[in-house]
Parts: structure tokens; sequence; C-alpha cells
């Protein structure tokens, strides 16, 4: 199994000189996004920089594998939210890297679905553990439960 994107960039100038970080990203879905550097490092702001990226894909990927584990222990999810942040700062080498993503999952099952802590904990354990994205990463991984 393979995927693939499309990165697009045309060389246009800023008013300052500078060259432009805009571009877009096709998806092998066919998606179109609008994206950048960070703004600090004289991007659009308004456009995904490849820090969100990464970061949206280990949330995305991580609530995914939670809500498989969910389904097959017939826990049913109502709503799955994740107000993920990513660190950035220096390694060992002293160069910039994202050194940690901190999930902070809020899940809500359906009515009358009884689920301990514990149960909680162990479902995003085991989602860490079978997250494609988590697995192809070196940075560290914090996931806030309740």
């Amino acid at each position: 199994m393979s995927f693939n994107t499309l990165i697009k960039w045309d060389n246009k100038q800023n008013y300052d000189g500078e060259f432009s970080r805009d571009h877009t990203i096709t998806f092998g879905s066919g998606q179109t996004v609008n994206a950048s550097s960070a703004s600090e490092y004289k991007g659009n702001e308004h456009f995904v920089n490849p820090e969100e990226s990464l970061l949206a894909a280990l949330s995305s990927c991580h609530m995914l594998t939670f809500l498989a584990i969910a389904h097959l222990k017939r826990l049913p999810v109502l709503s799955y939210q994740d107000n993920a942040m990513a660190i950035l700062g220096r390694i060992e080498s002293g160069k910039l890297a994202v050194t940690e993503m901190v999930l902070s999952p809020e899940i809500v099952f359906e009515e009358g679905v009884e689920v301990t802590v514990k149960t909680i904990q162990k479902i995003h354990e085991k989602a860490h553990a079978n997250c494609f994205i988590a697995n192809s990463i070196s940075s560290k991984v914090t996931i806030k439960t309740n």
C-alpha cells in the first residue's frame, strides 16, 4: 500500500523581495489545500503549515485507531474532539524539530454506555501503539485523558 501527494509551488516574489512560501498540496483523494510555512518563518498565517499537517495526521490517526478499538469493544462513541498541540524545540543535535505533540481528546460515549477512566486510558494506549503515524515519528507524544 502506498499514498501520494502533489506539492506545487510557483516562483512569486513577495512585496519585500522574499520568495513566497505559499503552495498547494493535492492529496491522492483529489482534495487540494493551500499551504505555506508558519508565519514565524515568513509564511502565510491563513494557510496550513507543515507542522500543523504533521500534528493533524497524528491526531487523526490516533482518533481513527481509538474509534476502531472502541467499536471492537462494543463501546459506541457519540463524538470525539481533539484540541492537539505541537511543540517546536531543539533536538540533541541542536536542530529544530517538532519535539512533542500533545493530544487532548474529549470523547463522549453514547447515552447509557458506562466506560471507566482506566478503560479509556487502555484504549488510548492501544490506539497509540497501533497508530501508523505514531509509529512513524520520533517526537514525544503525550495523551491527556480526563
